[in-house]
């Protein structure tokens, strides 16, 4: 059947379509659309209630086996130890925070050995643990000991253990305070805080944590020459004075260290100092030749000492007469201990055990004496000390421990602060070793000559002893984390050039058994977060306004058949064959 071209023409006037509107937006959508961008912004976005520093538990790899926190990345809602001892709530999306004060640890050993799963922790420590407060040592302060004791032992918690969830360390402060006494009135109501409920969200923005390649440590050495006779052509006898200045803790970022070991670095610059003073002129200066050693690498198995030695040429390792290590030396008993590895009824291990007793007893300290054999086939070194024992070169180290702490424990930890420090005892200590390296030296052995004598030109400088001290207990000195060129080394390279009359840098590579993680701190933002149901409410309050306001809008400009046209289904577009 054919269609006359007349009634096409009419059909096609019938079934011609609405004209397009134009691409550009028309006014009356103006309001709408920033109603809808004012909606999204109030429920996607929110100020922060505060925002606090926050360091992580260290990551890191010993042999290929993992340890410490696994993960960098935050953002759950906040839960208090109000529901730490359930078993029967879900933790796995809850930030547990807990104040260090109230912690116990009997709760922090059944979540790591029963692998228990949380979305965070985040201890919270006392404002006295902080770097930043550098405090005098007063002593006695029981409570403190008491509290530096649990958080030591929590320490040995975490970085033997592998936490497969983010473990940040804050300071307690008024404002996180505040948080938390919120969460815990929220949490006695009997229910977590979760998306359905509301509360306060824990979010630290943090990329994945990646490993440190090639992790340098750096040797600092100074050298002191000894005064030589016209024409004697013989090498003279060194004394060498070492002290690792490095730390490693639970938290890298806080990690000061300022009794392990910056005590004996201090001590160590002081000694240089007073020899400096006593070298500078000829007619005092020793027939012995000084090394000064700044090692890395302490932590692990004195790594950089091992390598700093082995960096010696046979001349200079065989003139070594002993080596004294400094460990550990500001503690506010009057007990010190000369760890050896030789027998004590050596020859070389008598003569410097008694030099330092007989100065101990003028100085009201009792010094000891602790011999532990060394085991050649094993890696593990205890002390300094046995790094040179086992190259045969005499040495020892003096500390106020009397027992070697475990590996990676006691050199940095949270509780070593400046607080723990005594300057006086480090003062006894500078005086103990370098009277009796002096009297070795002039042959002053039992003749009580008082060569640093506290009222003369070679006394110990208390304000030059303080300072060091300070700025150390501000530092952290993990060594994977500095590099060659970090303001701390470029200051002890200093000092060390102006005591010494020569001053090497030795970059070596840590030893791979060791791999260790970036993302060490962060910052944390806390919100306060509304229900599902609040912002359900809110989303349909706006709704039926935001339609309401573009109804009246469209029927005040174009009137009420515009209005019903934009809901009208349009004709259809398709030609039916007749």
């Amino acid at each position: 059947m054919t269609i006359q071209s007349d009634e096409i023409r009419q059909w096609l006037a019938v079934a011609k379509p609405y004209p397009r509107r134009p691409a550009a937006l028309d006014p009356v959508y103006y309001p709408v659309v920033a109603l809808a961008l004012i909606l999204v912004a109030c429920v996607d976005f929110c100020d922060a209630v505060t925002v606090v520093d926050v360091y992580r538990l260290v990551q890191y790899d010993l042999s290929g086996v993992p340890f410490g926190s696994r993960l960098a990345t935050l953002n759950h809602h906040a839960g208090s130890s109000f529901f730490a001892s359930s078993s029967t709530v879900d933790l796995s999306r809850t930030v547990l925070m807990l104040p260090v004060r109230e912690l116990d640890l009997d709760l922090i050993k059944e979540y790591i050995g029963q692998g228990k799963l949380l979305g965070g922790l985040l201890l919270l420590l006392p404002p006295q643990f902080s770097p930043e407060k550098v405090e005098t040592a007063v002593g006695g302060d029981e409570d403190f000991d008491l509290l530096r004791n649990k958080v030591s032992e929590l320490e040995r918690l975490l970085i033997h253990a592998n936490i497969p969830y983010p473990v940040y360390f804050a300071f307690e402060d008024d404002n996180i305070n505040a948080v938390l006494a919120e969460v815990k009135r929220n949490d006695a109501s009997g229910q977590p805080a979760t998306a359905t409920t509301g509360g306060y969200k824990l979010v630290v923005a943090a990329s994945d944590p990646k490993k440190i390649a090639s992790p340098t440590i750096t040797n600092i050495q100074g050298w002191l020459p000894g005064l030589k006779s016209d024409g004697d052509s013989s090498q003279l006898p060194t004394i060498a004075i070492v002290a690792s200045y490095d730390t490693f803790g639970a938290a890298p970022a806080l990690s000061v260290g300022s009794d392990s070991n910056g005590s004996g670095v201090v001590a160590l610059l002081e000694i240089a100092r007073l020899f400096s003073v006593l070298y500078s002129n000829p007619k005092t200066r020793g027939r012995y030749n000084l090394l000064f050693g700044l090692t890395s690498g302490g932590p692990y198995n004195f790594n950089g000492t091992q390598k700093w030695l082995r960096s010696f040429d046979q001349r200079l390792r065989e003139s070594i007469d002993y080596a004294i290590c400094l460990n550990s030396l500001g503690s506010f008993g009057n007990e010190l201990h000369l760890h050896v590895s030789k027998p004590p009824e050596n020859t070389y291990i008598q003569q410097i055990f008694q030099g330092f007793s007989s100065v101990a007893e003028e100085s009201g300290l009792q010094v000891g004496l602790k011999h532990k054999k060394i085991n050649i086939s094993s890696p593990r070194v205890a002390w300094e000390h046995e790094q040179f024992s086992r190259l045969r070169v005499t040495a020892a180290t003096i500390s106020e421990l009397s027992t070697a702490p475990e590996l990676l424990e006691g050199t940095g930890s949270l509780s070593d602060n400046r607080r723990s420090v005594s300057e006086a005892s480090i003062i006894r200590s500078v005086k103990l070793v370098a009277e009796s390296v002096a009297r070795h030296i002039y042959s002053q052995e039992g003749k009580g000559t008082n060569i640093f004598a506290d009222n003369g030109s070679l006394a110990v400088n208390p304000s030059y002893v303080r300072s060091w001290l300070d700025l150390l207990s501000t530092t952290s000195r993990v060594a994977p984390f500095l590099s060659k060129s970090d303001p701390l080394i470029m200051a002890l390279q200093k000092e060390l050039a102006d005591h010494t009359a020569e001053v090497n840098v030795q970059h070596e590579t840590l030893d791979e058994t060791f791999t260790f993680y970036d993302s060490i701190s962060g910052k944390l933002h806390v919100y306060q977060v509304a229900s599902v149901t609040f912002d359900l409410l809110l989303l349909l309050v706006l709704g039926s306004y935001l339609i309401t306001l573009f109804s009246f809008l469209v029927i005040t400009t174009r009137g009420l058949d515009d209005l019903i046209n934009l809901f009208r289904r349009p004709p259809s577009r398709k030609v039916k064959a007749v």
